[in-house]
Parts: C-alpha cells; structure tokens; sequence
C-alpha cells in the first residue's frame, strides 16, 4: 500500500511539474495575444481528445489527453488543422507582423524566465551533483589504450579540449564529439599527457563510449551455493568488467547477456582486488521457466551525491550549451553518431522527470531548468508550427509588406504539423525500449551528503 501511495505521489508531481512547464509557455502566447488585442478562440494544455473542457468569454479552455505540449488558437495567426482543429468561420481582421511576432516569442521568452526562477530557487535550495570522479578503473592489458601506457588508477581531466571532473562530464563530452576519434587528457601520477583514443558505440546504449572504464563497474553482492557462479569461482566483491567479450554496463545488459547462453559456457572478466581474472561460467536454464541464471547477486551501490549551490546563470549556460552541442551533434550525425532516435519524446521526459522527482526534488526542479530552456530554444527554431516558424513568416510578410499566400501556408504549416507528430510517434518508440534501463535508475539507492555546518563559536569564550 505504502508503494502503490509513494507511485502515485511521484505520478502526481511529475504532472504538476510538466505541465508547469507547458501552462507557462502558452500561458506566453494567450498573455501577448490579449495585450495585442488578438482574437483567441481556445487555450489547450497537450493534444488530441479532451480530458476536461470549459468555456469563459468566448475562449474555450481544455485539457488534453497526448501531453506533448499544448496551443493557444489564434486564427488571426497562421495555424495547424492537423493540431489545433479547424477555426471558427467568424470574419477577423489580419494582425500586424508586429503583434505576430510578439506573440509567437512569448512563449519562449516566459519558459526562460520560469528557467530563471527555478534556478534562482535552486540556487538557495541547494543542486545535488553525483560523486563519480574520472578515474580510470580499468583498461584491457592487450588494448590500444593500454599499449598507450593508460593504466588504472589515471584520471581523465579534459575530453575535446574541455576539463572535465565527473565520468558524467566524460560520457556526454564523446557522445557529442563531432568525431570518433577524440583528444582526451589523462593524469598519471602527476603528469597529464594527451591521446588521441578511439570512441566505439558497440554497447547496450548504441552511443559512443571510450574504452575506459571508471572506477566503479557492478559489483556481485553474493554468490549462491552450487550454482554456476560458484563452480565458476566468482566470489562475492568481485566487479564484473565484461561477459561474452561484451563491456557491462548495467544489470539490464548482463542479465540480457546471461540469457543467450543457456547450458553454455561464456567468458566472464572481473576484477578481484588489483587482479583481473578471466573465468568461464555456464548459466544454467531452468527448464519450466526457460530464464538462464549463474547464480548471483549483483548491484552498483549507493549513488553519493554532495549538494552545490551553482548561480542562476551558470545552471542556464550549462544547459543551453548542452542544447547547441546536441542540436551540432545531430547536424553532423554522419561523424558525431547522434541519431534521432537518441532523442527523448514525451515518454522519455515524463520517465526521467519520474526518476528525478523519486530521488530528490531538487534534482526534479534542476530537470525541469533544462526542459525549460530546451523547450524554449526548440521552439525558436525557423521551422513551420514552431514559434520560430511563425515569427520567420511574420518577418518575411513585414519585408513584403503585403501577407504570404494563405493557402500555401496552412499546407505548409499542417505539413510540417504532421511530420512533428511522426517524429514524436517514432522517438517515443525508442523511448518505451528505454523503459527497462529508466526502471532500473528509478530503483537505483542513493544518499545525498548534507552540508556540514561549523559549530557555533561559545558566547563568552574562556580566557
């Protein structure tokens, strides 16, 4: 009962939040539309039936039930039938370019300044930050790397020219390179030396990763009496580094491995101490079940994060950073390896919102800092239904001094209107293949370390 209460909290925070986001940035348009004197006929929160709907001063009002977004319908704007349905037939004047482009950069503009409240809040609150420094756990002693001279122990400070402290830093800084082949900076003992190290996406994520490992790798909690693992020689604290030549990266991944050799026998690589120890187990299948097992326990420990309080500035940078780097990585997919379907589609967010809101609040307030301002900067962009569409036509009418073609521009707009929904139908598809590795950061234990405050100095100290 206590579970089933705990999901629906988190169900119920991560609307309140996501839609905040939404609410706000329409909230832009319908304020500007008002002040500029548009006619609005409706202001709906996510697409497709209605949830629930009202309607005051002429405005029909409505909750949707696809949260993807949300409109305000403006038929004196250019808009999409494929989203919003068809306006009413009441005569109305055109807008001016002017009050157009107000309004299309409303809705940006307010997702930014809700960007900048959170992380002002933030700023107070305090922004948990993972503990998981760059260093190196392990490198393959007949690899590229290793012939290089990296060892275990090194510590990685900067990948593609930026310093980096965090494996965090280290995997988004390769999955954005715009090349395969990327400089990375290593400390040895002291001195820092500079490779050029091949990046490779044959892992369970398909995203480029270096052939580094951190100092962290899953670990076997406890091994089961006359089971495979046990004749194996596994024993319980040994890190698991590979099964079937294949680099763990998760639970998900090793149990997936485990079930392709039933009754087989596969290589598995672990670290034992300072020891790398290469053994052959072989899973057992049961065979009512047909589920493959070795026998053991296996975990990734605590997640330790220290709470830091960046400005609001800083929280934005870093996110709009982020943003562009994203954006250059899937213009030059064909180098960088970024692919649309490495996107997340409203599942994805709502799913990694759920997983923030069920470790801290303050990690779901620092999300949704990023959703903002991705929502704002998507939305800017000069493409048909986006703001950055509308105000790029409002431009274009500005300099023509007479209105664009209206017939060609709601086929163009309801176009590209359904190539945005497409796109959302097939990055949610990866996003629900995506489900299993979020269930397991929703499960995953952490601990953040408070600050610790210095005791009060006495009143009257003694001489």
């Amino acid at each position: 009962m206590t579970e089933i209460l705990n999901y629906l909290k988190i169900g119920a925070a991560v609307v309140l939040l996501f839609g905040a986001t939404i609410f706000v940035h329409e909230f832009g348009h319908y304020w500007m539309a008002r002040r500029r004197g548009l006619k609005v006929e409706a202001f709906a929160i996510g697409f497709g039936p209605k949830i629930y709907a009202w309607v005051r001063d002429g405005i029909e009002y409505s909750v949707r039930w696809i949260p993807a977004g949300g409109f305000v319908k403006l038929p004196q704007m250019v808009t999409s039938a494929a989203i919003e349905g068809e306006s009413g037939k009441e005569e109305v004047p055109p807008a001016p370019p002017f009050s157009k482009i107000l309004v299309a950069a409303a809705g940006p503009f307010m997702n930014v300044v809700f960007a900048y409240a959170i992380a002002s809040l933030i700023y107070f609150v305090g922004l948990p930050v993972l503990v998981n420094p760059s260093k190196i756990g392990y490198v393959e002693p007949d690899s590229v790397e290793a012939k290089m001279g990296i060892q275990a122990g090194d510590i990685i400070v900067a990948v593609n020219g930026k310093p980096v402290k965090s494996w965090e830093e280290v995997y988004s800084l390769t999955i954005l390179a715009l090349t395969n082949v990327i400089p990375v900076a290593i400390e040895h003992e002291g001195q820092t030396n500079l490779y050029q190290l091949r990046a490779e996406a044959d892992n369970a994520v398909d995203l480029k990763m270096l052939n580094l490992n951190p100092s962290s790798l899953l670990v076997i909690d406890s091994v089961l009496s006359g089971t495979a693992a046990e004749k194996a020689g596994l024993k319980a604290g040994d890190q698991i580094v590979e099964f079937a030549g294949v680099r763990i990266s998760s639970s998900h991944q090793f149990t997936n491995l485990v079930q392709k050799y039933p009754d087989k026998p596969a290589s598995i690589v672990v670290i034992r101490g300072s020891t790398n120890l290469s053994l052959s187990v072989t899973p057992a299948q049961d065979q009512v079940t047909k589920v493959s097992r070795i026998g053991v326990a296996v975990g990734m420990g605590k997640d330790d994060y220290v709470l830091e309080h960046p400005t609001p500035w800083a929280q934005i940078s870093d996110v709009v950073n982020q943003v562009t780097s994203t954006l250059s990585a899937l213009l030059h997919s064909h180098s960088s390896g970024v692919k649309p379907s490495d996107l997340a589609g409203p599942v994805g967010i709502i799913s990694f919102l759920g997983v923030k809101v069920n470790t801290d609040y303050r990690l779901a307030l620092g999300f949704l800092v990023m959703l903002n301002i991705n929502l704002a900067i998507i939305n800017m962009l000069p493409i048909p239904v986006l703001d950055g569409g509308h105000i790029l036509m409002s431009v274009l009418e500005r300099v023509r001094r007479r209105p664009l073609d209206v017939r060609l521009v709601e086929y163009t707009t309801t176009v590209f209107a359904v190539l945005i929904i497409s796109f959302f139908v097939y990055v949610t598809y990866f996003d629900v293949k995506r489900l299993p590795l979020i269930r397991i950061l929703f499960n995953q234990e952490s601990q953040i370390e408070q600050p610790v405050k210095p005791a009060p100095a006495p009143a009257n100290p003694a001489p």
